[in-house]
């Protein structure tokens, strides 16, 4: 839901930042959602407790 609030936000900050005089182009106000979203991954990602054996093969001891 966080997620979806965020998107939301910066999708209404992009409406907003395209109707002022700047120098920037407007192609990259309507990429400021999906950059956030990206970071926000990437952040969330990194923060992640993944299980430390997660990809190392499972070797079956002897029977």
């Amino acid at each position: 839901m966080a997620g979806a609030l965020l998107f939301g936000l910066c999708d209404a900050a992009q409406l907003r930042l395209q109707g002022t005089e700047t120098q920037i182009p407007y192609e990259v106000f309507l990429a400021l959602p999906y950059v956030v979203t990206l970071l926000a991954l990437v952040v969330r990602a990194r923060r992640s407790g993944t299980p430390s054996a997660l990809a190392v093969p499972f070797v079956r001891g002897p029977t």
